[in-house]
């Protein structure tokens, strides 16, 4: 199972982004392997729709489970049409959230926003 994370720094223990989709990097965690390794998010730089792109690239790189604190809709739209769960973080560093996750201890994010359209 491949885990993404948003996080702004190269490192297991990096916190987690607050932005979805403007986050610097995707922590990717492969649970069989029990490995992380990180891709940019190239979604970073758009100047509109930075969530469903960022959604994509998950969805090439074929995850799973994504750990977020929030997701915007169409972003939201985009992850479940291929089947990827959401999951609400509720820690600090990305590292605890993946424990907590494999120790079933997170909860979906059904919390979904409309999305920061318009620059708002």
């Amino acid at each position: 199972m491949i885990i993404a994370v948003p996080v702004d720094e190269k490192n297991l223990e990096a916190k987690v982004s607050i932005s979805f989709g403007r986050t610097t990097y995707f922590m990717l965690y492969d649970t069989d392997k029990e490995e992380a390794s990180f891709i940019d998010n190239s979604a970073i730089a758009s100047s509109g729709g930075a969530g469903i792109k960022a959604a994509q690239i998950l969805v090439d790189n074929k995850v799973d489970i994504i750990l977020t604190p929030r997701c915007g809709q169409n972003a939201s739209d985009v992850v479940e049409g291929s089947n990827i769960k959401l999951y609400k973080t509720t820690e600090p560093s990305a590292k605890e959230n993946i424990d907590k996750f494999l120790n079933d201890e997170l909860i979906l994010l059904d919390e979904i926003h409309p999305g920061y359209h318009g620059g708002n």
